[in-house]
């Protein structure tokens, strides 16, 4: 019998019992009034949960994230615009090959690993040129630091011509984000991630300024991914225009039930706080050290870097072995840490699970002091 293996990676993740079944429904047809009613449901809410204004648009479509990253970039800009990446990881530069497949003039801001840009720094960079758009990785997964969107948000105020792309795919529905309260154009994401669905669909969430610089471009070379060729189905679908994910999006729906039922984002982020914090106290208690500073360490991942002498393939090899999956290091870091994810709907005995397994890892390269130390003091944070 195959053992049973705990997925605790940057995503996907964990697909709990109720979301699962939604998986296995017996098909509709995209026009069958039942799913329309729950796919424009589905909008409906993600639309006001996320803070989305009258005027803007929310989009819920087949597709990875770095589709939504495509999406974004298409309809804010232009062949010889110029565009802002402010990366802190592997991921923030993405957008460089994206921006430069479009004949952008792409200008990158970089933080050193571990660390973020400071608000000032963007701000003195974006006084420099005219840019069409910026784009910020709330989360990287490579790194994980998170940024402070909020902040940067506030900044953008004073860049009102510059449109704010924030790209949330391992930070929505973990991490709080809030257009209108942040400031923020576009924000994107996907399914695998903190939402705990499958992978296969991407949200996008483009405000009342996001659409009239669509608008304001006129006729874009990209198609499947041209805001005007979604916003009448988005709008109702019983319009057509490509095949819905008809059993993922009644698994989003479950999720955003989900996260409902928990008490909305701002719930949903002190749980994930509270499981990071005390993850983060646990490694240390093992001696292990973390990548992202102390004031800047995302709730949703930990990027833990190894002791001497630990080879990457053979520790998570080990702990496989034991019955855990964690990811590898990326870029720089690549043989050097692991990266453990902890967000969607993980509960105490997942990470108790995934901790005892690492003591057991460590002990047999001969790497554990004690055993129970990480255990114990994460169920000791827990119950605080």
């Amino acid at each position: 019998m195959d053992k049973k293996r705990l997925v605790m990676i940057p995503g996907p993740t964990p697909v709990v019992d109720s979301i699962r079944a939604e998986m296995a429904r017996e098909i509709q047809a995209f026009g069958d009034p039942r799913f329309i009613a729950d796919y424009k449901g589905l909008i409906d809410d993600l639309h006001e949960m996320f803070g989305n204004e009258d005027g803007g648009k929310t989009f819920v479509l087949a597709g990875s994230g770095t589709l939504g990253m495509e999406m974004a970039i298409a309809n804010s800009t232009k062949r010889g615009d110029k565009v802002l990446v402010v990366s802190h990881g592997f991921f923030g530069d993405r957008f460089v090959d994206i921006c430069t497949a479009k004949g952008i003039e792409v200008d990158t801001i970089k933080s050193e690993w571990g660390k973020t840009v400071p608000v000032a720094d963007i701000e003195a960079q974006l006084s420099k040129k005219d840019y069409a758009a910026m784009t910020v990785s709330h989360v990287d997964t490579s790194t994980s630091v998170v940024a402070d969107v909020a902040a940067i948000g506030a900044m953008m105020k004073k860049f009102p011509n510059t449109i704010y792309i924030v790209d949330g795919i391992c930070s929505s529905a973990a991490q709080y984000e809030n257009l209108a309260e942040m400031n923020i154009d576009i924000l994107f994401t996907g399914s695998q991630k903190a939402f705990g669905v499958c992978p296969g669909l991407f949200m996008l969430w483009a405000n009342k300024k996001a659409m009239e610089r669509r608008e304001s471009l006129g006729v874009i070379p990209e198609y499947y991914v041209d805001y005007k060729r979604w916003v009448p189905i988005m709008d109702d679908p019983m319009n057509y225009f490509a095949t819905p994910a008809i059993n993922l999006i009644w698994a989003l729906k479950e999720s955003v039930r989900i996260i409902k039922a928990e008490g909305g984002l701002k719930a949903r982020y002190e749980r994930h706080l509270k499981h990071a914090r005390a993850i983060n106290k646990a490694m240390e208690a093992l001696g292990l050290k973390l990548l992202a500073e102390e004031g800047c360490r995302a709730v949703t991942l930990s990027d833990v870097l190894y002791p001497e002498g630990v080879d990457c393939l053979a520790f998570r090899k080990a702990m496989i072995a034991e019955g855990v999956i964690v990811a590898g290091g990326l870029g720089a870091y690549k043989g050097k840490m692991f990266r453990m994810g902890h967000m969607g709907n993980i509960e105490t005995n997942d990470v108790v699970a995934a901790l005892s397994s690492l003591e057991r890892v460590l002990n047999g390269f001969g790497k554990l002091s004690k055993f129970g130390a990480g255990v114990s003091t994460y169920l000791a944070e827990m119950a605080k």
